[in-house]
């Protein structure tokens, strides 16, 4: 079978390997449709492990099940998720699924750029959802990221009623503006440093963007009646957007940090502001079982149209492309979605 192999950005190779064999408790998956991630183009933690097939924002049908799989059978249609934890570890049990050890060691074979794909026994188990005769494959890409933006601001506790300040407007800043919009924000407030990804902020929902820089803070003021935000979505691992963060955030409120930096990276905080101001910092990483579920249901829905980000639809072949325009998030490209049987 035919897979996209990464070596680096710049070196995205189309090579033939052996379709992969399924155990007893195993499925084979026929991927048609897989999106590339923003963590996709991140060389500094991918060609450590290159070569390797990437991918995990996938949507498929289920081409082959192995004999002691019960539930599925050929021809569903599956959203599968590369991750999955045990469900059944302290932290697990303690809500931090993305903490669990499993979830951090468990993955399908080879990634989601390749025309198939074997779903290992554990993954099937916790981590194979099937896909609402409504929607489609395309749209089952955003399953994933949408269940991590959805983790985010669920663990924040924010209610609605509240600013939301998002820092970042790639894919997962526009659907944490949608997000926010469909569960009832008051006010949102977006600022890139891209001026077309502001436009898609506005677009997706968005009440206000703002350029960063020295004045983004009385900015803020200005258009949210002299307050600071409720909260704040740190979608970008930036220095200055950290510590802008710290600035804009009002009291009472919380910052959440949903992107890396680069590794290593330190950022002065002002604690006794902060701790004066009685704000709460907390982190998110992946999504857990229960936010995938909930990702299915509002995009199913239609409270999230995912269908207007995607800019770009390409073969297989085409991966090297793809690559190229999510690395360079220049204004062209939001959304690449690679279907590999086409």
């Amino acid at each position: 079978m035919r897979v996209a192999m990464y070596y680096n950005n710049r070196d995205v190779r189309i090579e033939q390997v052996e379709e992969p064999r399924i155990g007893p408790g195993e499925l084979l998956v026929k991927v048609w449709a897989s999106g590339i991630c923003g963590s996709d183009v991140l060389e500094w933690y991918r060609q450590a492990k290159a070569p390797i097939v990437l991918g995990h924002e996938i949507a498929g049908e289920i081409a082959r099940i192995g004999q002691e799989v019960r539930g599925w059978k050929p021809g569903d249609r599956v959203f599968v998720s590369h991750h999955v934890p045990c469900n059944m570890c302290r932290y697990c049990v303690a809500g931090h699924e993305s903490c669990c050890n499993t979830l951090a060691s468990t993955n399908f074979d080879p990634g989601g750029f390749a025309e198939y794909l074997r779903v290992p026994e554990i993954n099937v188990r916790n981590g194979v959802y099937a896909l609402p005769d409504s929607m489609t494959y395309e749209q089952a890409v955003f399953i994933e990221p949408l269940a991590c933006v959805f983790r985010g601001q669920r663990i924040t506790g924010w209610k609605p009623g509240t600013t939301v300040l998002i820092f970042g407007c790639g894919i997962a800043g526009l659907l944490h503006v949608r997000l926010a919009r469909a569960t009832g924000a008051t006010r949102i407030v977006a600022t890139d440093i891209n001026k077309d990804r502001l436009r898609a902020a506005v677009q997706s929902g968005a009440d206000i963007e703002l350029a960063p820089g020295e004045d983004l803070i009385d900015r803020l003021k200005i258009s949210n009646e002299g307050r600071l935000a409720d909260l704040v979505i740190v979608g970008t691992g930036a220095a200055g957007a950290i510590q802008q963060a710290f600035r804009a955030v009002d009291r009472g409120g919380t910052i959440l940090f949903f992107a890396p930096s680069d590794p290593g990276a330190l950022v002065e905080m002002p604690f006794n502001e902060l701790w004066r101001k009685e704000v709460t910092i907390t982190s998110s990483y992946a999504g857990s079982p229960r936010d995938i579920l909930a990702a299915i249901e509002l995009i199913a829905s239609g409270r999230i149209d995912v269908i207007p980000m995607i800019t770009h639809r390409l073969p297989l072949e085409m991966t090297q492309e793809g690559f190229r325009l999510v690395a360079e998030a220049g204004s062209r490209s939001m959304k690449v979605v690679v279907e590999p049987q086409k």
